[in-house]
């Protein structure tokens, strides 16, 4: 098993970070699960999130969320406030995130999770 660490910011009600977490044991790997929604990343953990997957803030927003539609829709928001939405309201944080080393993906498919692997 390699030493790099391997983590997945899952939420157990959502399917596909379900099938990112079968994807990631199926392959003999441990991954350190780190259920976002009870424990939110704080602003700079997100921040290298996002260097990590390579986005801007507002592409990891998941604009489906009722909080999105009754806050934010519509409305332009700096990469800033894009992260306050998001360490105010981490619903909105696109799931699942996987990282592995220095890379991560927003495993949606949950395929996408073997491309770090």
């Amino acid at each position: 098993m390699s030493t790099v660490p391997l983590r997945i910011y899952h939420n157990p009600r959502c399917s596909k970070s379900h099938s990112a977490c079968a994807l990631i044991a199926e392959k003999g790997l441990a991954a350190e699960v780190v259920e976002y929604l009870q424990t939110p990343p704080a602003r700079e953990e997100l921040r290298a999130l996002l260097k990590k997957l390579g986005m801007k803030p507002a592409e990891l927003v998941r604009q489906g969320e009722a909080v999105f539609k009754a806050h934010y829709a519509g409305r332009t928001l700096t990469d800033e406030e894009w992260l306050d939405a998001m360490v105010a309201h981490p619903i909105l944080i696109e799931r699942p995130i996987v990282v592995y080393g220095d890379k991560a993906v927003v495993a949606r498919p949950p395929e996408k999770v073997l491309a770090l692997l």
